[in-house]
């Protein structure tokens, strides 16, 4: 059995909030991006926000 690889998405805010998407979520969590690290995981489902001025790099 494989596992998929955790879903990246690309933000415009520094401040995200994750719930997991559809219904079989997690609860909502706030989630800040640090400036210097452009990217930040959820700790329930590993999906990482990466922000539009870091996507580059």
């Amino acid at each position: 059995m494989t596992t998929s690889a955790p879903e990246t998405k690309i933000v415009n805010e520094w401040r995200v909030a994750c719930d997991g998407g559809g219904a079989l979520g997690h609860p909502r969590v706030w989630l800040q991006i640090a400036k210097d690290i452009g990217w930040v995981e959820c700790k329930y489902c590993d999906c990482r926000f990466v922000h539009n001025e870091a996507a580059d790099k």
